[in-house]
């Protein structure tokens, strides 16, 4: 068989697959396995997010916490993201977390625990998206203050150019959408080279660096907590910096050979951000300044800091800079498309207002246009924020990484509920985890049940109605929005995946492939007889 030939049975069976959930094939599959890497690592990019949410490590506990917290959370992460590819192999669909959870809860339970699913979600989703923005709106204005040290950045600057990015980000998926699999590919590329050579420069550069003692032994506390506390606190920098490894998950509608495919790319985009986030936290650690100083860098952004002071050259400083900021333009359309698809699964499902209109899909360009605009809205909407509270960009920060972190939770919860119940279905896709799925699925639970109840805690000392962590009460309006739509509607109209028709992808092959040899059979024998 040829290899284009290869290429279209494969499809064939993926599109199978989504015709057994109750599903028909309206997206592109456009993505092969580099660019889903590079889109998948583009978006998860650990390196650069923990660059981009330095300040927190910063303040709370210093480079040890950061250093430590980050080997951890690195480890824990894994066992979630194993447990995940598992299930996206069996059940490759766009909707991902509550997809799975449709399929694979306790069938008393499974459609609300999926309602639920979505919501948060999608909510994670959205929110590191609008968080992306800040990044690279504090990324671009800091610049411009290290530039001209007269200009002062104003937090409606910050808002403005998020929008600006995010509408961008809008733009290229409508236009563009042929695109991203070439970016995609790129960006892997520019992701590597220029970790290299950031850790490279300033390494080099740099001739005032801390000792071994201060990297990875003392502790600093600017929140106003206690030293334990404060460490907890450290965890946020970490969980955020190894987040979103579920991307490809939500892009299996548009890549070929999706469930063989799709579980590569959500383990390979945690191993390397796990690497590059590891050297460069030692690397920027060794080659800090004064931590005072660094924290309140008129930059806004304490790595541009860094950069100037190990470069000692504002040019230096600003290239460096720039190269992040090409990968955090990228990760800001890769987000978009990411979020979208979930908006585009669940409207699908019935599982949103006005789910007709969201759920429908350009047919020239085979994009779900009006959930891409949603998505945008959204975004824009969470960056407006920072309007209102300083620690604004902190909560979002927070709101993202909880909303991941719980429909993470709940595909992990749903399985080991069915475990107990006798209700478990197995997960019979080309990668497996056989016995060892269970205990995965139990080590991920509790690392992130533990790490969504930190997210919750405020991070300065004394707590003010300006300084406050709003994500409990944020989380928790979009719980009770999620129960009470669903008691008003969701329970009518929610569909979600066909459950009877939940034929996990190797039994399709299975199928196909006999229907294959009774074709030859029957070929042979009417070329005998």
């Amino acid at each position: 068989m040829s290899s284009d030939a290869k290429i279209f049975s494969e499809d064939v069976q993926e599109d199978t697959v989504l015709e057994n959930l109750g599903y028909q094939q309206e997206l592109k599959r456009s993505f092969g396995l580099l660019g889903m890497i590079g889109f998948s690592f583009s978006i998860v990019t650990s390196w650069t997010a923990l660059g981009g949410v330095l300040i927190v490590g910063v303040e709370s506990g210093g480079p040890p916490v950061m250093i430590y917290s980050w080997i951890g959370i690195s480890v824990f992460a894994l066992a979630v993201a194993y447990s995940m590819a598992e299930m996206c192999s069996a059940y490759p669909l766009a909707g991902g977390q509550y997809s799975w959870v449709a399929v694979l809860a306790p069938p008393k339970i499974a459609r609300g625990m999926s309602w639920v699913t979505g919501w948060f979600m999608i909510t994670g989703i959205l929110a590191m998206g609008s968080t992306n923005n800040f990044i690279g709106a504090n990324f671009i204005l800091g610049q411009a203050n290290l530039s001209f040290p007269s200009y002062t950045i104003e937090r409606w600057h910050t808002v403005l150019l998020a929008y600006l990015i995010a509408l961008i980000s809008t733009g290229v998926n409508i236009y563009g959408p042929h695109l991203l699999d070439r970016i995609s590919r790129f960006i892997l590329l520019w992701n590597i080279l220029s970790f290299v050579i950031v850790v490279i420069t300033i390494l080099a550069t740099n001739d005032h660096k801390q000792p071994a003692s201060f990297v990875f032994h003392n502790f600093q506390n600017f929140t106003g907590f206690t030293t334990g506390f404060a460490a907890i606190l450290g965890l946020l920098q970490s969980s955020f910096g190894m987040c979103c490894y579920d991307a490809p998950a939500h892009m299996t509608e548009e890549m070929k050979n999706a469930s063989r495919e799709a579980p590569k790319a959500i383990i390979m985009s945690v191993y390397i951000g796990a690497i590059t986030g590891f050297i460069f936290l030692v690397s920027v650690c060794f080659c800090i300044g004064d931590i005072s100083s660094t924290a309140s860098s008129t930059t806004g952004v304490p790595l541009i800091q860094i950069f100037y002071d190990s470069t000692g050259s504002v040019v230096g400083a600003c290239f460096l800079t720039s190269l992040i900021v090409v990968i955090v333009l990228v990760c800001a359309n890769a987000l978009l498309a990411e979020g979208s698809r979930s908006l585009f699964a669940f409207a699908r499902d019935h599982g949103l207002p006005f789910s007709d209109l969201f759920a429908k899909v350009e047919s020239k360009r085979q994009v779900p246009v009006y959930a891409i605009l949603l998505a945008c809205a959204v975004q824009m909407a969470l960056n407006s924020i920072y309007f209102g509270t300083l620690t604004g960009f902190n909560t979002v920060i927070s709101i993202a990484t909880e909303g991941f972190y719980l429909s993470y939770a709940m595909p992990l919860l749903a399985r080991i509920l069915s475990w107990f119940t006798g209700d478990t279905k197995a997960l019979s896709g080309p990668y497996n985890l056989g016995r060892y799925g269970i205990i995965m699925n139990a080590i991920g639970l509790v690392f992130l049940i533990f790490t969504s109840i930190t997210f919750n805690f405020p991070t300065l000392a004394p707590v003010d109605s300006g300084n406050m962590n709003y994500t409990s009460a944020a989380i928790g309006i979009i719980g009770l929005i999620s129960i009470i739509t669903w008691l008003i509607s969701g329970r009518k109209a929610f569909t979600g995946p066909q459950i009877a028709g939940a034929v996990p992808v190797l039994e399709v092959r299975a199928a196909e492939a006999l229907d294959n040899i009774d074709d030859k059979l029957v070929e042979k024998s009417e070329s005998q007889d």
